[in-house]
Formats: structure tokens, C-alpha cells, sequence
């Protein structure tokens, strides 16, 4: 397979950047690059300090992956470096994510990963290695147009990562490159056995790739022990039906671990009170959002804002709805109510395949609460 890495001059004439993590997307990306004929140079990112990485086989970014990535580059024949952006790492996720739990918003550490270590910090180290570009592993499509580069979904929808990529900006999309948009995975992994890459059987990573086991809270009360504040979980009405631990263990649309028996239907989580520390439930229907209120919003795409989508979760299905644009932001209105629509989480904006842009929900409006 020959990839193509759109670049305006000849590949033998080309230098090519790879965002190598140890997986086995991006050892595939670094392999086309090395068979394109370009000269291609391995970065990977130490996110971690070794004693922190170590054991962590599951999770990019650890120890394992830096060696997996160093031992497919030299099987490539290409440079490889290793650069220590732990501190920043800390700084722009980890601790911005455990600040967020505390708020009782719900997170999305991967779209501060890209937009801060992997997108603008590695495009600058592309830059000064006198790259063409920077190529990575992420399923999603690049596609050219006569008005510039567009990002659409990747062909394969159990592996499209568009959604995470919503910030990306113009002027990195102009540098960045996704080789691997438009197959499915197991022609990756086909690929990665054919090129007899060590990697072309590694799992892929799971969860977050600093919280390996899932467990949210523990991270959260590592970096701020302050977080883990005792509270009342209260219905609708304010009346109370229990305690919790803390607001760091919840999150909106969440079941289990409210605890509350003897109600007349379930009861979920509809939103969290950082003020006074309460969590409040309410039955399903309680949880529907009518439109949500954006912040930091990015966009790629035109003026628009009727037969457009929204996804406020990546394995959301995509939701008809229109947006407005004001100075102070934008909203996002439903077609239908959505669910589980938390402060945190990304509303991301589609014309059919084509991401537009997107940003972060600060408030949501309730739709009416209807009979059950």
C-alpha cells in the first residue's frame, strides 16, 4: 500500500514527521511514511516518568511504548527521538481534568492531549526539524478541497476519533496528516503483520491513558485530595434521599452508585452542585437537554446552522440540530431532547461526514420534564 501524505512536492524531495506512541497505528503511519520514500523522522512523547510508566502495558505513552516505538523505528530504518513533556502533560491534563471532576463537570482529557502535547507542541517540533508535516495514527480524513484541507470521518465508524479532534485549528490541519482515515482497523493490523512490525498483535490501549483501571475518583483525589468533600444526593425538589462520598465519583446521566432504594423508578444523575456539594437525581426523563450553551468554540467550516448534527458523547449517534454563533459563544439546539448532556463534554458539529468545528458545553437547557 502506498499512502498518500498529500504534500505538494515529490516524497523523495519530503520530510516527513511521525507521532510515533508504540501502538500499532502509528508504527503502520511510520512504516508507509518510511516506504514513501520520504525522510522520516520518529517523535515520541514521554508523558510519563519511567517509574510512573512502569507496569502500565495497557496505556499509551508508558515506558513499554516508548520502547515499542524506539525498536519499530530502527527495524524502519528512520531517526527516532524521545522528548520529556511530562511537566506539561500534568499541567494541561491531568491536573485540568482532576479541576474539572472537582467542578463536577465531566471531562474529555483526550481533546486537551491533542490540542496541547500532540497537536501544538509536536506540530512545533515538526516545524523546527524542517518537517512537510506531521503524520499521525488517528482514524479520521483529511480530505483537499479547491478552499483548503476539510476534516470528514473516518471511513471506518467503530474507529472514527473526529470527535476528539474537533479543536484542531486551520493552521494545524494545514500540517497535520492522517494516513490511516480511510481503513478499517484489521487492515491495519493486516498491514502491520505484512511489514512484520513487533507491534501488529499489541492491544490497544484502554480507558484514558493515565487512568489504566477506570477509576476516575483515585486520580482525582492524588492530584487534589481537597476533591473528595462528603455531600447529600436530593431529588427534584430538593428533598434529600441519601449521602455520597463526594462529587468526584458522579457524573450526569450516571446509575449506579447513588445507592437510593425505595423509589418508585430508577434514578439517575442529573446534575452536580459544586456550590453545596449536593448531587441531584431524578428519573430518565429528567435528563433530557433541549439545547446547550458553548464555549471556546472552533470552527473549521462556513456559515451554517440549519441541516447540520451534533454528538455530545464520541459514541453518540449523531443528533440533527442547528447552531448560533454570538461573540460570547454559541448554542446548540436539538432537534430532539438529548440525554446525559453533561457541562465538560464537547458538542461537536457535522455536516454529513464533514467535521465543522465544535466547543466545549458550559450550561444546558432542560427540555420540559413530560409525564412518564
Amino acid at each position: 500500500m502506498i499512502a498518500d501524505f498529500q504534500l505538494a512536492k515529490p516524497l523523495a524531495d519530503s520530510r516527513i514527521v511521525v507521532a510515533m506512541s508504540g501502538g500499532v497505528d502509528s508504527s503502520v503511519v511510520a512504516a508507509l511514511a518510511a516506504k514513501s520514500g520520504a525522510e522520516v523522522i520518529g517523535v515520541t512523547l514521554q508523558l510519563y516518568d519511567h517509574g510512573e510508566a512502569v507496569g502500565r502495558a495497557k496505556s499509551c505513552c508508558a515506558g513499554r511504548d516508548i520502547y515499542d516505538a524506539r525498536t519499530v523505528a530502527d527495524k524502519l530504518g528512520i531517526a527516532h527521538y524521545v522528548f520529556d513533556f511530562a511537566s506539561q502533560f500534568r499541567e494541561g491534563v491531568i491536573e485540568k481534568f482532576a479541576d474539572d471532576y472537582a467542578r463536577g463537570r465531566t471531562p474529555i482529557p483526550c481533546v486537551q492531549c491533542n490540542q496541547g502535547v500532540k497537536f501544538r507542541d509536536l506540530l512545533g517540533i515538526a516545524r523546527d526539524l524542517g518537517a512537510d508535516c506531521l503524520a499521525t495514527g488517528h482514524y479520521v480524513r483529511r480530505v483537499e478541497t479547491p478552499d483548503g484541507p476539510q476534516l470528514h470521518r473516518a471511513a471506518d465508524p467503530a474507529r472514527d476519533q473526529s470527535y476528539f479532534l474537533f479543536a484542531t485549528t486551520r493552521d494545524q490541519l494545514a500540517d497535520l496528516r492522517f494516513p490511516l482515515g480511510g481503513l478499517p482497523k484489521p487492515a491495519v493490523r493486516e498491514l502491520a503483520r505484512e511489514l512484520d512490525l513487533l507491534v501488529a498483535d499489541k492491544p490497544d490501549s484502554q480507558d484514558i491513558c493515565f487512568v489504566p483501571n477506570g477509576d476516575y475518583a483515585s486520580v482525582v483525589k492524588k492530584v487534589r485530595p481537597e476533591a473528595a468533600v462528603p455531600g447529600e444526593i436530593v431529588d427534584l425538589q430538593g428533598r434529600v434521599l441519601g449521602r455520597h462520598g463526594g462529587l468526584i465519583h458522579f457524573t450526569v446521566g450516571q446509575r449506579r452508585g447513588l445507592e437510593i432504594g425505595g423509589q418508585p423508578e430508577p434514578l439517575y444523575v442529573v446534575r452536580l452542585e459544586p456550590e453545596t456539594q449536593r448531587v441531584v437525581a431524578g428519573p430518565k426523563r429528567a435528563l433530557a437537554v433541549r439545547a446547550a450553551q458553548l464555549s471556546g468554540l472552533n470552527w473549521l467550516g462556513e456559515d451554517q446552522s440549519h441541516g447540520l448534527t451534533a454528538k455530545v458523547r464520541s459514541l453518540a449517534r449523531p443528533a440533527p440540530a442547528r447552531i448560533e454563533v454570538a461573540e460570547s459563544g454559541a448554542t446548540v439546539t436539538f432537534e430532539t431532547p438529548e440525554y446525559g448532556v453533561a457541562p465538560g463534554q464537547a458538542a461537536v458539529i457535522y455536516d454529513g461526514d464533514r467535521l465543522l468545528g465544535g466547543g466545549w458545553i458550559e450550561e444546558t437547557v432542560a427540555a420540559e420534564l413530560e409525564a412518564a
